[in-house]
């Protein structure tokens, strides 16, 4: 009797893609190793290929492993569509939402409207990932996410989005060497910035908030968050532009920095985006608009 491809076959597949361990990938399917391996054989023996070579040190795809992989993916995100389809019959405002968002506006902002989204949709469970624009939207494009927020210019092609907001700068100093007053950009001509490091899209962001001019960022340092970013300001060490985001949500309370508003920046333009193809658009769009209305209600608390 000839055995039949399977979604489950498929699972183990993608799970041992992705873990290149055999052990990792049995607990990530919540099944038992011998169990994860039976079934790869079973969809190895079903096509006639080998998929996996197996060594005592390592795990690897073969060529065409790899590629019936991307298939298997975009199958089993088929699959995952079908049920919440049919889960959404019901109520689309149920079940799990996987959240992706970048960490310069993620903190900011998600933890501000949390409360509201879940008052107004008790039966979501929402989980949040933050990680670099990049993949985030390779998770949502791989099914491992619902929905993203982040921040463009990013290239978003065969994505919905939903713009929010869009978030300007300020520049930083420290304390005492600015009067505050709102500040043209021309001044910045010829200026070095600290700023995140490279993969962080407010790196690139910051630089292109005045295209025309000859702004560069300080090579000899890079920093991982915008809180290292901020201490190394508040000792003297440099100069850098903060999102108005961050600066209305309080991220330079404690700080010794001065900050002056560059009502002239291109400011970034912040997007939830999530794919075409799913059946909770009129869901994400009330999320957008709660996120929306956030952002407008978060202010400086130094201006209180």
């Amino acid at each position: 009797m000839s055995l039949t491809i399977t979604l489950r076959q498929l699972g183990f597949l993608v799970a041992v893609a992705d873990e290149l361990n055999f052990s990792r990938a049995a607990e990530a399917c919540y099944v038992t190793q011998p169990t994860l391996s039976a079934g790869i054989k079973e969809l190895e023996n079903r096509l006639g290929v080998i998929l996996i070579e197996r060594t005592k040190r390592s795990v690897l795809l073969t060529p065409l492993g790899q590629e019936i992989t991307l298939r298997a993916r975009a199958l089993l995100l088929d699959a995952g569509e079908i049920e919440k389809l049919a889960m959404s019959g019901a109520n689309p405002e149920e079940g799990d939402l996987r959240l992706g968002a970048i960490p310069t506006i993620g903190p900011f902002l998600i933890p501000k409207a949390l409360p509201v989204i879940r008052h107004s949709f008790p039966g979501l469970r929402l989980y949040l990932r933050e990680a670099m624009t990049e993949q985030l939207l390779e998770g949502l494009h791989a099914g491992l996410l619902d929905l993203v927020l982040f921040a463009q210019p990013f290239d978003a092609t065969g994505l919905e989005t939903m713009h929010l907001f869009d978030d300007g700068y300020h520049l930083a100093t420290r304390a005492g060497t600015l009067d505050q007053r709102p500040a043209n950009g021309s001044e910045l001509q010829g200026t070095r910035l600290m700023l995140l490091e490279k993969g962080h899209c407010l790196q690139r962001h910051a630089l292109e908030a005045y295209p025309d001019l000859d702004i560069e960022q300080d090579e000899s340092f890079a920093a991982s968050s915008l809180a290292t970013l901020i201490s190394m300001v508040s000792e003297g060490l440099g100069i850098t532009l903060l999102p108005d985001l961050s600066i209305d949500a309080g991220v330079l309370t404690g700080h010794d920095v001065a900050i002056s508003p560059l009502p002239d920046a291109c400011p970034r333009r912040v997007v939830l985006a999530w794919r075409p193809s799913t059946t909770r658009g009129k869901l994400f769009e009330q999320i957008g608009a709660i996120l929306k209305t956030t952002r407008g209600s978060i202010h400086d608390p130094s201006m209180n």
